[in-house]
C-alpha cells in the first residue's frame, strides 16, 4: 500500500519483505542472504522514494511503529504506530573486507522528551557490537545524544517544517563503516522505542550505499544548516498507555 501526502514530495511504500529492503540497501561489492525482519506492526518498514531533503532520494525505512509518521510536513499532532522495536537481520560478505552504509534517524520525541527516560535510539549492529555511532564523541545515535544541545551540528530541528517529513527532528546524514572483515559477517538495524511506545521513530537508509566502497552523500555540515533556525517548542501533554 502506498502512504504519501498530496502537499509534500517523500513517498513510502510499505513493505514486511525482509529481502525486498535488505536488497534495496545493497551496493557494489557486497552479496547478502538469510534476510529476516522483525517488528510489532506490519506498518513499520517500508521503502521510500523522493526524499530529497531527507539528505539523498531513496532508500529503506524502518520506524517503531508505522511509516506513516514519515510523510508529509510536521504540521500535525504526535506520531504513534504502538509498536517497540524493529529488526532488519543479514548475512553478508565484501568484496573490499569493507563496508559502508549512509543513513538518517529522526523522531516524534524531538524536542519536548530531550533528557528525559523516553530516548529512542538507532543501532546497526556488526556482529553484535553497535556501529552506528555520534562522529567525535563515538556516542549511540538517539534523543538524548543528538539534539540541540549535544550534538548539535549533526542535529537539525524540524520545528519549522524545514524538512519533508512529520518527525519533529532529525540528524544530518551519517554513515557507518568498518573494516578487517573476513568471511561470512551479520548485520542487523535496530530502531528501539525506549520508555513507551506513545511517540514513533524512524532511521532512514539510503538505497544502494550498504557496499564495499564508500558512497557520496552531502557534507553533514550543509545539512546541518537547515537546523539553525532553533526555535522554542512548548512542552506538550504526553498521552500514556493505559
Amino acid at each position: 500500500m502506498l502512504a504519501a501526502s498530496q502537499a509534500h514530495a517523500l513517498l513510502v511504500t510499505n513493505s514486511t519483505s525482509a529481502d525486498a529492503l535488505a536488497n534495496a540497501l545493497v551496493g557494489a561489492g557486497v552479496k547478502i542472504s538469510n534476510a529476516a525482519l522483525a517488528s510489532a506492526t506490519p506498518a513499520a518498514s517500508g521503502l521510500f522514494t523522493e526524499g530529497g531533503n531527507i539528505g539523498f532520494g531513496q532508500g529503506v525505512l524502518l520506524t517503531t511503529g508505522t511509516t506513516n509518521c514519515a510523510i508529509g510536513g510536521n504540521n500535525g499532532g504526535s506520531c504513534s504506530g504502538g509498536g517497540r522495536t524493529t529488526s532488519l537481520k543479514f548475512d553478508f560478505t565484501s568484496s573490499t573486507g569493507n563496508v559502508f552504509f549512509n543513513y538518517v534517524f529522526a523522531s516524534e520525541e524531538y524536542n519536548e522528551f530531550v533528557g528525559s527516560q523516553f530516548n529512542d535510539l538507532f543501532e546497526l549492529k556488526l556482529n553484535g557490537v553497535n556501529i552506528a555511532l555520534v562522529p567525535g564523541n563515538n556516542g549511540v545515535v538517539s534523543i538524548n545524544n543528538v539534539n540541540n544541545k549535544f550534538n548539535p551540528g549533526f542535529y537539525r530541528d524540524n520545528a519549522k517544517q524545514t524538512v519533508d517529513t512529520g518527525y519533529d527532528g532529525l540528524t544530518t546524514v551519517m554513515t557507518a563503516k568498518a573494516s578487517g572483515l573476513v568471511g561470512v559477517n551479520t548485520f542487523e538495524f535496530l530502531i528501539q522505542d525506549r520508555g513507551d511506545t506513545n511517540l514513533d521513530s524512524g532511521v532512514f537508509i539510503q538505497g544502494g550505499t550498504f557496499s564495499a566502497d564508500p558512497v557520496g552523500v552531502p557534507e553533514p555540515g550543509s545539512l546541518a544548516l537547515l537546523g539553525l533556525g532553533l526555535a522554542g517548542l512548548g512542552v506538550a501533554k504526553r498521552k500514556k498507555a493505559a
